[in-house]
């Protein structure tokens, strides 16, 4: 038992969400007789619910994927796995079978919020004792109860989304690897494939309602949380479970958008700017947003955060309820370019 201890003391002393589960698919790795681990996302496409390995072992080495999960192709539908597939439709906390020659397999769904985004996956070639199944059970609460914890510490307590303070820890590393494995990124299009040399980056939009402080001065602040939570709920719908969204808090969102073109990021932000315009929000009526953003290839997180500002306020100035892109307008000379330095713009 003084393994498990030790890696339970280095699991928990984790604070992202990664990292956790990478260590606590090494912790159930060294078990006795496991051959196999991996944690396993479980997403709809075109309304068939799939799942796709996202950390595994590999040649000794834990390795995790960033790709998009639609596009993964490691990906298979959940029919293939029959046992979990009715495991999560009984709202189960665990399933079993025989599979893969042989095989025992123990699949341990991750519940969030009454919704199933990850699951854990133990397989060893002997059938799972009742002190095996007793140890593993034990493991996995430890990191259920972690993560709900690192969870909260993360969100934003109105809107669910991620906070400040995440975005401060997870924008400055988002572009380098964050564990010490090998870290596969498949860089596809949110709604449609790349064209031949059209380069694929990660792009940084700050979204900002227009006139919020009308809605809170006309109807009161509960209709303004409300206002919030809905546009929240619209931003969830507007990107892929990899891309990052986070409330700055008031009215301002910043949207990470991951791995794809510049002509593929304009439609999606045009098309969140309409999908909010012709929301009928209750009470208030029509609402609108403007947004900025600018591509992270180049500049410090200060450096790129202050570009995309810069767009958001041009966007403000100039009508409300538009989409404009930092490099365009700095093309057009409707911007000055800025070069900062830490807390320091320099002209």
């Amino acid at each position: 038992m003084k393994p498990i201890l030790r890696n339970l003391v280095e699991m928990t002393g984790h604070r992202d969400h990664l990292r956790l589960e990478v260590s606590v698919l090494s912790t159930l790795q060294q078990l006795s007789g496991v051959v196999e681990v991996r944690a396993l996302e479980l997403f709809t496409t075109a309304g068939t619910p799939h799942v796709r390995p996202r950390t595994w072992v590999e040649q000794g080495r834990l390795v995790s994927t960033d790709s998009e999960a639609a596009a993964d192709p490691r990906r298979e539908a959940l029919v293939h796995y029959p046992a979990l597939r009715a495991c999560v439709a009984n709202r189960g906390t665990s399933a079993l079978a025989a599979v893969r020659k042989g095989g025992h397999t123990l699949w341990l769904p991750v519940w969030t919020q009454d919704q199933v985004n990850t699951c854990l996956e133990i397989t060893q070639l002997q059938p799972f004792s009742a002190h095996k199944l007793n140890v593993i059970e034990g493991v996995f609460q430890v990191y259920q109860n972690y993560q709900s914890l690192l969870d909260y510490s993360e969100r934003d307590a109105l809107t669910g989304l991620f906070n400040r303070k995440t975005f401060d820890e997870q924008f400055s590393r988002h572009a380098v690897p964050r564990l010490n494995c090998r870290t596969i990124v498949q860089p596809l299009a949110v709604d449609e494939e790349p064209a031949a040399g059209e380069p694929v980056q990660q792009w940084l939009a700050v979204v900002d309602i227009d006139n919020f402080k009308q809605v809170n001065d006309h109807f009161g602040h509960l209709y303004g949380d409300e206002v919030l939570i809905l546009i929240a709920n619209i931003l969830r719908s507007a990107f892929r479970s990899h891309d990052r969204i986070f409330r700055f808090g008031g009215e301002e969102f910043v949207v990470l958008l991951r791995s794809t073109t510049l002509n593929t990021a304009h439609k999606v932000f045009n098309r969140l700017r309409t999908s909010v315009q012709e929301y009928p929000f209750p009470q208030v009526g029509r609402v609108t947003v403007s947004l900025g953003f600018v591509g992270t290839v180049k500049g410090s997180p200060v450096e790129i955060l202050g570009q995309a500002d810069q767009a958001l306020y041009h966007a403000k100035k100039h009508g409300r309820n538009r989409v404009c892109f930092y490099d365009d307008l700095v093309a057009s000379g409707e911007l000055a370019a800025k070069v900062a330095n830490d807390d320091v713009e320099l002209f």
